[in-house]
């Protein structure tokens, strides 16, 4: 079982605005989509990674059908991200 995060990176991500938090996201998808080869994946993958990361962050207050919701979407992002590479 991995250990809880520390308190302060909770109330540091609470913290956060949700339109700018939504903003940012929107706009490294848009980059990683849009800029070629290795590049847009790598941007991807960095998406990838800083969601997985927030997701299971978050894992004990989501209900089941958010949970699910955003593991399709994660998956369906690295799909994007690994066709992007190759």
């Amino acid at each position: 079982m991995t250990p809880p995060p520390p308190d302060n990176l909770l109330r540091r991500l609470a913290s956060v605005n949700p339109t700018t938090a939504f903003l940012v996201a929107l706009a490294v998808l848009l980059a990683g989509l849009f800029l070629p080869g290795i590049i847009g994946a790598a941007l991807l993958f960095l998406l990838v990674v800083a969601l997985v990361a927030l997701t299971f962050t978050t894992w004990p207050v989501q209900s089941p059908g958010v949970r699910a919701v955003r593991l399709t979407m994660l998956a369906l992002l690295f799909a994007a991200a690994l066709a992007k590479a190759l």
